[in-house]
């Protein structure tokens, strides 16, 4: 396996692998890590590292991989708390009663694809196989957020109303606040028809000539991340606080599950975030 990146780095700790970015990782109170394929127990089509119970894989292969994957990450297993994903823009305040919902215990809201905190007892955890994947981190408030950000969350500006609500609830700054533009299925791969297409030539405001691409007989390329890039910067994030993966998780479908390349079947992924204590 090559893996080349600029701006993502591959870990491997007792033979887990996971991607990690420099920018949050010079922030000492936050701990982070996307996931890969590599190193869990899962066999078949969610070899090895599957970390969702929604896709046919046995539940005790993906608990036991999520407990393999927090000791190499340095997660709290106890401390996880899931979303509820359904490509929606709801944002869930996170605190320490949560604590295992998702993973250890059912989910209790639906319709959450984004979680905030500032509660070091707990670990945030979102989920993907082409979705973009976005982390917050206020290092002046020390608090967190993930969203996902499929192409539906996307064009609904989920971005922009997770640091809406680290605003209103926490009372973060923008200017202050770094992210990062995960690993997801890049400019190159994600090819649409003329409706998603034409959800994002709406947003004229964004200029949508810098992350669409017509290709011909009713098919475009879109540029997920451009264009969560472009959202963040909206909501009042400085460009230099923004790093963009420049991995295409359908490009390196050895390394990281991709719905496209698979066919839709596969594992999952997960992005996960805590404060440390």
């Amino acid at each position: 396996m090559i893996f080349k990146s600029k701006n993502t780095d591959l870990n491997f700790v007792d033979g887990v692998g996971f991607l990690t970015f420099p920018s949050l990782s010079e922030i000492n109170f936050v701990n982070h890590a996307f996931s890969t394929r590599i190193g869990g127990v899962s066999t078949n089509e969610f070899k090895s590292m599957n970390l969702n119970f929604k896709r046919g894989d046995k539940p005790e292969n993906v608990t036991e991989n999520y407990q393999i994957f927090c000791r190499a990450a340095g997660f709290d297993y106890d401390s996880l708390v899931s979303s509820s994903q359904d490509h929606h823009t709801n944002v869930r305040v996170v605190t320490k009663k949560d604590r295992g919902i998702g993973i250890s215990r059912e989910h209790d809201m639906p319709s959450v694809d984004a979680l905030i905190t500032n509660d070091p007892d707990v670990t945030l955890v979102t989920h993907y196989a082409d979705c973009t994947p976005l982390f917050f981190a206020d290092p002046k408030k020390r608090v967190i957020g993930l969203a996902h950000a499929g192409w539906r969350g996307t064009a609904a500006k989920i971005g922009e109303i997770t640091v809406e609500k680290m605003q209103n609830v926490y009372g973060c700054d923008p200017t202050d606040i770094i992210a990062v533009v995960g690993p997801a299925i890049g400019a190159c791969c994600y090819e649409v028809d003329a409706p998603v297409y034409e959800q994002f030539a709406s947003l004229t405001e964004l200029k949508p000539a810098y992350f669409t691409k017509i290709l011909g007989h009713g098919k475009y390329l879109i540029d997920l991340k451009e264009i969560n890039r472009r959202m963040l910067l909206e909501a009042g994030l400085l460009s230099i606080n923004i790093t963009i993966s420049d991995i295409c998780t359908k490009c390196n479908s050895g390394l990281l599950y991709s719905h496209r390349a698979s066919g839709g079947k596969r594992g999952g992924l997960v992005a996960m975030m805590s404060i440390r204590k």
